[in-house]
């Protein structure tokens, strides 16, 4: 069967943008410790530096008579640029896209007196596209034993040819854009204008589209800057840590609930470990906050202007440790400066905003970064451990092996998901599985050899195509998601010893009986009652209401569970794929489940499911972890299309039953 999505179109323009800018910060962030050590030599030993050196700042000459090359130009000029190239190159086609990218970006490097990081980014990833497609021109034609030598030369010719066109071509090109960028921008301080730059900004920060400015604009923008200025303003547009700050001390004092409760830590870990993602679930609990974040943004730029302050390279993380770090030797008063005056100026508003609303700010987060709204004082639920949570994979699959690599995944894989790592991996190695190995890494590298991958909901759906046979969780809140303690309930299931001698020793295709897991000792989960052939819905809410009312007739929920699987379906979709729909309770509804049960209802002729079609509709209650295994068996049915067949076939209940029987077992 077709590999099944849950992309939502209104998305699309959005994710598209995010992906851009996931592409342009993959290039960037693995070389930000190379940016780092040239700002640093830059900041101590230029000229007007810490601690002036002419043979490593680059200035006077040497005893020869000749000027000083020293390190800060050649870091600059050669180093940074072929970083990124290789870099760029090498994820589009590994090592061999990254060498003929570097290549080709030398004589974009050598065409013009400037740094060429635009033009880096251009070539880069070219050389890599151009060669991964001439390779593909002679596949399987080379004779054995010449694989090396047609290999070789034709990287080398084609990089060759790539890096005389830079020369005499792109270079001027990039030269001409860089010019005009930089003029535009000069424009902009010379004009007061600047600071208006944060009504995109702080917008675009909030829905993961900061990449795409900061890395593809703003960096390369802002290293020409420094280059003829010592310092640019440009590189505290985006990193400048005091508008978030602003909105969690907001929290701290006006907020309440959660909110309230999570803020000191959320801005400790923004404002000194540089996580600007921690505090974008609290914006978006309250949307209306983002003129604090604006507000903030604006004074801080207005700040540096008026002072005429910078930094020498890009600060990242944005904490404010780096950016102290980064910051010219005479621009210290301006950049402290305009990080306090930007978080008061941001505290002051979204003061003001929680203040004189209603809502004081306590829903839960979950139901904020979904953009669900609940009454007034009551919280709303979070999605279950259930595996509609986690992205469609391919034919629906769902994770029966034990769970030994877990994958958080972010924009860049350098700020939120090393902290949602570091706080999963505590909680794993406390509930005694040290084996499980938790690490962190950007969408863009993310490889389909992972069990887990945790994200950000509003990032799930472009991890999804990446890891299609992994468990997908989405996250909202980076440092005490439910969804975490869910993991590890999944880790310690299907890692335990009684989980393992679940499995089937035979393949899942060998037979139905053999396809299916154990399941709850001596419950009667599936009974006759509970599975009928021929729904009468017509739609996904009427068939929601039919498999509930099921449930219901067996005692095994009340009511209240019935409308939690709505409220649950309204955050996150359950369709699985294989024309199946798991719908369930949210996880605040367990206490509405009395005992365990499942019922089935089938659809001859498919019904709409938010887009997709769905042939059968499982209801499941489960009561602690019973609904692992129940899940379990599910899987291993709708994971195998014979059986799939068979039950689009069945004539009888009991030819539904056999197939499920295993679910009783």
């Amino acid at each position: 069967m077709a590999t099944e999505t849950v992309a939502k179109p209104r998305t699309s323009v959005r994710v598209g943008v995010q992906k851009f800018g996931t592409f342009l910060s993959g290039m960037i962030m693995p070389n930000i410790g190379a940016f780092i050590a040239w700002g640093l030599i830059t900041a101590l030993f230029i000229e007007k530096g810490w601690i002036p050196v002419a043979a490593l700042g680059g200035f006077g000459t040497n005893a020869d008579g000749a000027p000083n090359v020293g390190l800060v130009g050649p870091m600059v000029t050669y180093l940074l640029p072929l970083l990124i190239a290789y870099t760029g190159g090498r994820m589009v086609y590994d090592v061999r896209g990254g060498v003929v990218g570097a290549i080709a970006t030398m004589g974009v490097i050598a065409g013009t007196s400037s740094p060429m990081f635009i033009g880096a980014m251009i070539m880069g990833p070219l050389g890599g596209w151009t060669i991964k497609q001439l390779d593909r021109l002679w596949d399987g034609k080379i004779r054995p034993g010449f694989e090396m030598l047609v290999n070789n030369f034709s990287a080398g010719i084609w990089g060759a040819a790539l890096a005389l066109g830079g020369f005499y071509g792109l270079s001027a090109v990039v030269k001409l854009f860089t010019t005009v960028a930089g003029n535009v921008v000069q424009f902009l301080v010379d004009n007061g204008l600047l600071p208006l730059t944060s009504i995109f900004i702080e917008p675009a920060k909030v829905l993961f589209l900061n990449n795409a400015i900061n890395h593809g604009v703003l960096t390369p923008l802002g290293i020409q800057q420094s280059l003829d200025h010592g310092k640019s303003i440009l590189f505290l547009l985006e990193a400048n840590p005091g508008p978030g700050l602003g909105i969690l001390l907001a929290y701290m004092f006006f907020g309440r609930g959660a909110a309230k409760a999570s803020a000191p830590g959320a801005a400790l870990i923004h404002f000194l470990g540089g996580i600007h993602e921690i505090y974008f679930p609290y914006v978006l609990m309250k949307p209306i906050l983002i003129l604090a974040a604006i507000g903030g943004g604006m004074t801080g730029i207005a700040t540096l202007a008026i002072t005429n302050s910078g930094l020498v390279a890009p600060a990242a993380p944005g904490s404010i440790i780096a950016v102290l770090a980064q910051t010219s030797r005479d621009s210290y008063v301006g950049v402290i400066l305009a990080v306090i005056l930007a978080a008061t100026v941001s505290f002051l508003i979204a003061s003001v905003i929680l203040r004189t609303s209603k809502d004081k700010g306590d829903d839960d987060l979950t139901a904020a970064t979904s953009r669900m709204e609940a009454m007034k004082g009551k919280k709303s639920s979070v999605s279950s451990a259930l595996v509609g949570e986690r992205a469609a994979g391919r034919d629906g699959n769902v994770l029966t092996r034990p769970v030994q690599n877990i994958v958080f995944a972010c924009d860049a894989g350098m700020g939120s998901s090393a902290m949602g790592a570091s706080v999963l991996r505590n909680k794993i190695k406390a509930a005694g599985f040290p084996e499980v190995k938790v690490t962190n890494s950007a969408i863009a590298n993310l490889s389909d050899t992972y069990d887990v991958v945790v994200t950000h909901q509003d990032l799930t759906e472009r991890a999804q195509p990446r890891t299609s046979s992994a468990m997908h969780f989405s996250v909202d809140n980076f440092m005490n998601s439910p969804r975490y303690d869910e993991i590890v309930d999944l880790v310690r299931t299907s890692n335990s010893e009684d989980a393992g001698a679940t499995a089937p020793a035979e393949p899942a295709n060998q037979g139905a009986h053999a396809a299916e897991p154990a399941g709850v000792e001596g419950k009667d989960i599936l009974l006759r009652d509970s599975v009928v052939l021929l729904g009468s819905a017509r739609d996904r809410d009427a068939a929601i209401d039919e498999v509930g009312r099921l449930l219901l007739d067996r005692g095994a929920v009340d009511m209240s569970y019935v409308h939690a699987m709505h409220e649950r379906e309204e955050s996150v979709s359950t369709y699985m794929g294989s024309f199946l729909a798991i719908p369930h309770g949210t996880n605040d509804a367990k206490e509405h489940i009395k005992h365990s049960a499942v019922s089935i209802i089938r659809y001859p002729e498919g019904i709409d499911w938010g887009g997709k079609q769905v042939k059968f509709v499982v209801g499941v209650a489960g009561i602690n972890n019973e609904h692992l295994h129940i899940l379990s068996s599910i899987a291993k049915i709708f994971t195998n299309k014979a059986q799939v067949a068979q039950l689009e076939e069945a004539t009888t209940v009991d030819e539904v039953l056999e197939l499920f029987g295993k679910v009783n077992a």
